[in-house]
């Protein structure tokens, strides 16, 4: 899909554009184009050092978002529900001990235990809430600025950016652009 979208600024770039049009048919852009995609992997290859450095890059980036997600993520999602669910069954055996009357200070223990198990449910609900709106605010602040995946990256951009745009470029001057106009020599 990159490699698509650099081979059309390259049918873009002025006298490629000029000499294909020429051809009032079209077939002499369609031609190149379809020539181009042929030879993907021939023309990827003038970019590959680029291309190792984008891969590379991103990697990195995926690796740091790993490390930074963790276990707070899965323990915010999970200790509400786990508490609830809890809550829910000590209350049920300490109410229903209480009922038949047996054991009554297991009953009010059983209680207790569930009543502090319902206010943790609460409390970390409402901690993994707090964390959700932040997170959803930082990544419209981040949209805002122009970063497509909402995070705050300095002025230049995310190095994975930087990269791919490095790698676009190569693609485009020592890829593309010599193969297009080589085959539009040997078609006039």
């Amino acid at each position: 899909m990159e490699f698509e979208r650099v081979l059309q600024c390259a049918l873009d770039v002025v006298d490629i554009r000029s000499a294909l049009r020429r051809d009032p048919t079209g077939r002499a852009a369609r031609r190149l184009r379809d020539l181009a995609l042929e030879a993907t992997e021939e023309i990827a290859s003038a970019a590959a050092d680029e291309y190792r450095d984008y891969l590379a890059a991103r990697e990195t980036r995926d690796a740091r978002e790993a490390a930074e997600g963790g276990l707070w993520p899965v323990l915010a999602v999970l200790t509400p529900v786990v508490a609830a669910v809890a809550a829910a069954v000590l209350l049920l055996i300490g109410y229903g001990a209480r009922l038949v009357e047996v054991a009554a200070g297991f009953a009010t223990s059983v209680v207790t235990a569930g009543w502090v198990l319902a206010l943790t449910a609460a409390l970390t609900a409402c901690v993994g809430l707090w964390a959700l709106l932040r997170t959803a605010l930082r990544q419209r602040e981040g949209q805002r600025e122009g970063t497509s995946d909402g995070r705050r990256e300095p002025a230049g951009g995310t190095d994975v950016d930087r990269a791919r745009e490095r790698w676009r470029q190569a693609l485009l001057e020592r890829g593309l652009l010599p193969y297009l106009r080589s085959h539009l020599v040997a078609d006039a």
